[in-house]
């Protein structure tokens, strides 16, 4: 059986991950843990965060026991381990694929400099707060905090820098009255127009136009905590993973839910979409 040509991925506390034709929602393969071809150890707790670096050999993690991980893919080694010194819930990798960018339990968010193989900034936007999840805007130019206060906070990027080190304020957004679970800005080809979406323990996710952080559309159907959403390629669709035990895809365009995964026995919660240079799920 072919492929499909665009795959939804959905991962569960029923130990199991799904692979979904994201365009008919037909789920055709399920992996239940701990199926696994290689294993990466030495995490000493919950691993929150993934990602991959863009040349395919190495990731990186953030985890709970406080530290993010540099793993050689091709050796399934840990190559560098970076002190939090609390929680770590979220990391992300600057475009500049230079840096990594990690926020904590205790409000830090840190830049961690891959090339001097240190930290190269430390801020605190709201002392004793947990930043729950970051963004990096595709060009560089943005980053946003998201925290467990329903807030988040947004730093421009200065240009013409090859380090982000130098974080100019530029917006606080008081998004929901609860957590803010995953926020996450549009991709490249959504321009001209840039959008920040928010998931919430208020069961909704919310779509903000970057320019003045108007809100566009608050997106409702999940019947519990949003934990998790990737956009579409082109930035048209939005899906999203929730307590509920569903997955959702939403369209940007008049906000509504126009699939439902189910499938998952307990909460759904992290999402990814792989769409490549194809259209988007219609």
């Amino acid at each position: 059986m072919a492929q499909p040509s665009v795959i939804l991925a959905t991962a569960s506390y029923d130990h199991t991950i799904r692979f979904w034709e994201a365009k008919s929602g037909r789920c055709y393969r399920t992996i239940q843990y701990p199926d696994s071809v290689i294993s990466y150890d030495s995490h000493t707790s919950n691993v929150m965060a993934v990602g991959f670096h863009c040349d395919g050999n190495w990731m990186y993690s953030g985890s709970e026991d406080g530290t993010v991980r540099i793993w050689d893919l091709r050796t399934a080694t840990c190559q560098r381990e970076y002190e939090s010194r609390a929680a770590v819930n979220t990391v992300v990798l600057h475009p500049n694929q230079k840096e990594l960018i990690s926020g904590d339990q205790n409000g830090n968010i840190r830049v961690w400099d891959l090339a001097a193989n240190s930290c190269s900034c430390e801020l605190v936007p709201e002392v004793d707060t947990a930043i729950r999840s970051l963004t990096v805007m595709w060009d560089g130019s943005m980053v946003v905090a998201a925290n467990n206060r329903g807030t988040c906070y947004v730093w421009r990027l200065l240009k013409g820098t090859q380090t982000i080190t130098s974080f100019e304020p530029l917006h606080k957004l008081q998004a929901h009255d609860g957590y803010i679970l995953k926020c996450l800005l549009s991709p490249e080809f959504c321009d001209p127009n840039r959008y920040l979406a928010t998931a919430s323990s208020d069961h909704t996710v919310k779509i903000w136009n970057v320019d003045g952080f108007k809100l566009e559309k608050t997106l409702i159907g999940h019947q519990r905590w949003v934990w998790d959403c990737v956009f579409s390629v082109d930035g048209a669709y939005l899906i999203t993973a929730s307590s509920d035990t569903t997955a959702r895809l939403w369209t940007m365009s008049t906000g509504e839910a126009i699939r439902v995964y189910q499938g998952h026995h307990k909460a759904t919660v992290c999402c990814a979409l792989h769409d490549g240079a194809e259209s988007a799920p219609s």
